[in-house]
């Protein structure tokens, strides 16, 4: 079997399970929206992790430049002094 006929076969078993699951929801018999209410409450709570986290990185970095800088005009002041 060539990677075309594989490729071409993928699809056609993708649109077919695709036609039956639509199908199904539109009978009523797969009740999808307990399951996409769940997923999308469990998407905007790693959302908010995420966006917690980058925040404490962000804090620390700015730390850091501080903390370089206090450190850097403490070098300048001791040379200009010597």
């Amino acid at each position: 079997m060539n990677d075309n006929m594989k490729y071409g076969l993928f699809f056609l078993g993708g649109v077919a399970l695709g036609a039956i699951g639509a199908v199904a929801v539109s009978r009523g018999k797969l009740d999808l929206k307990p399951f996409a209410t769940e997923l999308m409450s469990r998407g905007l709570d790693a959302k908010d992790a995420l966006l917690a986290k980058a925040e404490t990185v962000r804090e620390n970095v700015e730390d850091m430049v501080a903390e370089a800088q206090a450190v850097s005009e403490r070098r300048k002041t001791q040379s200009e002094e010597a």
